[in-house]
């Protein structure tokens, strides 16, 4: 079978729902864009698994290639829900204005997958010495189950996939990315007893513990700047962030209830278990104090830091192909579970501004530059 061009792919791609969400109103799953997926790439004469690591979702490894080593291109098939109303193009159809291509996912990033389509369809095959993996993952943008999955796969004994080394395809503006921070975001809950605000003796006002929470992890996010420091980062200590407070429903009522919403984001090295423990102790004081009122709960699963060496020969291999050095950035990808597979680095098309935003877009000027780049790299590391 002929395989479709360029922006028959793409086209594709967008036109195919695949939102992931913890709102299960909006969660589709990404089977439909999985089996275009393997559609494709069994006719460009891969090997194609499709695992589904839960109902509705899936991962694709794409194998060209005999032995071990060689290179891994991924990318997740899921994206973001969009805000609806504010977009200017239909987000489920791939729109061409203003030298660029319009539409959910076409910079983050299903639209990773029709240039690695585009650079597979450019190679002489005939003097390859190691395979050419290509991974397709579900559920980034939630519980990034795909990456956990597939990486528990390469870490068994048997293991079916032994690249090499790893590019995920994110919206990096083709600067590669040799690291980046984690995320862990938890909820702190008060519970007090309300009652009426005439009498404060009758109930436990939570807003004014909250206070003492506050006041609790604003001292923990001191000794984070103090204690924590990585120079290779334009941010170089840990973040943390009061991001969303609600509590109480009346001024004339104790508050019985307040709920906040923090993040932090780690440096690569420090220990989730380490952190976590951190951010327990911080709160002890004011648990004991109030017994039974102040509950932790993480609002998904945490994330580690991640990096590669800036020397290791893999980046400076990289470096040499994108012609620029590395650098380091402060989201976060799928890169610290890969990288427990393989040296891995963040390098794709597209901006990281444009991500999660209405009339998302990809500017035509990376289509050359990015199909140049995957070629070059799957020369370097294939052959």
């Amino acid at each position: 079978m002929q395989i479709p061009d360029f922006i028959h792919v793409y086209r594709d791609l967008i036109s195919t729902s695949s939102i992931s969400s913890t709102d299960p109103t909006w969660d589709q799953g990404n089977e439909k864009v999985i089996e275009k997926l393997a559609g494709w790439f069994k006719d460009l004469d891969f090997e194609v698994e499709v695992i589904e690591v839960a109902p509705g979702k899936h991962n694709m490894v794409a194998k060209k290639g005999q032995g071990t080593g060689g290179l891994l291109l991924s990318g997740h098939s899921d994206t973001v829900p969009f805000d609806e109303g504010q977009w200017s193009f239909n987000p489920h159809q791939l729109t061409e204005s203003n030298n660029r291509f319009y539409g959910l996912g076409t910079a983050d990033m299903k639209g990773f997958f029709a240039f690695i389509i585009e650079a597979v369809k450019k190679v002489d095959w005939s003097k390859q010495t190691k395979p050419l993996y290509v991974l397709a993952t579900c559920d980034e943008e939630t519980t990034m189950l795909g990456a956990r999955h597939f990486t528990q796969l390469c870490q068994a004994d048997d293991a079916p996939y032994q690249p090499d080394h790893c590019i995920i395809g994110e919206p990096t503006s083709l600067k590669p990315i040799r690291g980046h921070k984690g995320h862990v975001a938890n909820a702190v809950r008060v519970t007090g007893k309300s009652g009426h605000s005439s009498d404060p003796a009758l109930g436990v006002n939570a807003i004014e513990i909250m206070h003492e929470v506050l006041f609790a992890l604003m001292q923990l996010r001191d000794k984070l700047i103090k204690e924590y420091h990585h120079p290779g980062f334009a941010i170089p200590s840990p973040t943390l962030n009061l991001g969303h407070i609600h509590g109480g429903d009346s001024a004339n009522r104790i508050c019985g209830c307040c709920e906040l919403h923090y993040d932090v984001r780690p440096l690569p090295g420090i220990s989730l278990d380490g952190l976590d423990n951190m951010l327990r102790s911080a709160l002890k004081e004011v648990q004991a104090k109030w017994p039974g009122r102040v509950d932790i709960t993480p609002l998904h699963e945490a994330i580690p830091g991640y990096e590669c060496s800036h020397d290791h020969p893999f980046i400076t291999d990289m470096e040499q192909i994108c012609e620029m050095p590395s650098e380091t950035v402060n989201y976060c990808t799928e890169a610290p579970f890969l990288q427990d597979v393989c040296p891995t680095l963040v390098l794709g098309p597209g901006s990281i501004d444009q991500a999660h935003q209405p009339d998302e877009f990809l500017a035509f000027e990376f289509i050359d530059p990015t199909i140049k780049v995957l070629s070059k790299s799957i020369h370097q590391f294939c052959f």
